[in-house]
């Protein structure tokens, strides 16, 4: 069933929110993520900040007396959660060891790319002008890669390009299935992928830290409740009551935010290559999603 408010507002005035809220929160949690794997492995710190996130939820829904949904509506949460919050947040956490916080929302915001690619293998052709925007995007992508803008290793590279793949074909089913409403929907998503993400750090041998410093804290705090519960609550209502293109408009303001507190507050520095690069992915983005 299609949500059509979000925190009690009216549908437009819910529209509008949850655009500021994702705009701006979600270009900040990229320099969050890179303050947090300063001292607590990626998998680890991905792992902890969505099982907290889905044991608030689960409280939620207890105090709420929501009912908690069958085998399909788990699985189908699962898929959906393991593509968002492993594959594309996982591996955008696993990435910022080595990439800048800035950087990596550049590429992350080729996502809309992908998700018009999805849209368009199940029969929905673009239009010339969304053609010339997968180009442009795609090569924009290209050019991080091969010109190592990106800097950092390899491997790192590989990752950052295929989170957001994961993260497109998550939201590519979540609009077409029908997925657990409510706050057990976000556990249903949430939770799955905490436990994935738990069992890679166990494999990758990471070390719990004895320790861990008020700033990182603070950033687990800040990414649990406005990154994960807030933001995707927000996201979700978007996805079911607009438009994709408006829906992944976010991947617009993000690397900007990004960048700007990667410089202002990480003394972060971006190259040209960099910039010609963004400049192509985004352009690509508004041409590949914008409608008249």
């Amino acid at each position: 069933m299609t949500e059509l408010k979000w925190l009690g507002l009216s549908r437009r005035a819910s529209i509008v929110a949850a655009l500021a809220f994702v705009y701006l929160v979600w270009g900040s949690t990229y320099f969050v993520l890179a303050v947090g794997v300063r001292e607590v492995p990626p998998f680890l710190f991905a792992g902890a900040r969505f099982l907290l996130a889905a044991a608030l939820m689960a409280v939620v829904a207890l105090v709420r007396r929501e009912a908690w949904p069958d085998a399909r509506a788990w699985l189908r949460g699962a898929a959906v959660g393991g593509l968002l919050f492993v594959v594309g947040n996982g591996g955008v956490t696993w990435a910022e060891q080595e990439v800048s916080s800035g950087l990596t929302a550049v590429i992350v915001a080729s996502m809309p790319i992908w998700l018009a690619l999805f849209a368009a293998a199940a029969g929905e052709r673009p239009s010339r002008r969304e053609a010339v925007g997968l180009v442009l995007g795609m090569a924009g992508v290209m050019v991080l890669q091969l010109g190592r803008a990106l800097g950092g290793s390899s491997t790192a590279a590989a990752v950052l390009f295929v989170s957001p793949i994961g993260w497109a074909l998550g939201s590519y089913w979540a609009r077409r299935w029908t997925l657990a409403s409510g706050a057990v929907g976000m556990v249903t998503q949430m939770l799955p992928a905490a436990l994935v993400l738990l069992g890679l750090s166990a494999l990758s041998a990471e070390r719990v830290p004895r320790t861990v410093s008020p700033e990182v804290t603070l950033a687990m705090i800040y990414l649990v409740v406005f990154g994960s519960l807030i933001g995707i609550s927000a996201y979700t209502f978007l996805l079911r009551a607009t438009r994709p293109a408006l829906a992944t408009s976010y991947a617009y303001v993000n690397p900007m935010i990004a960048v700007l507190i990667g410089v202002g507050l990480g003394g972060e520095t971006i190259g040209a290559v960099a910039l010609l690069a963004g400049a192509l992915v985004l352009t690509g983005v508004a041409l590949a999603t914008w409608r008249r």
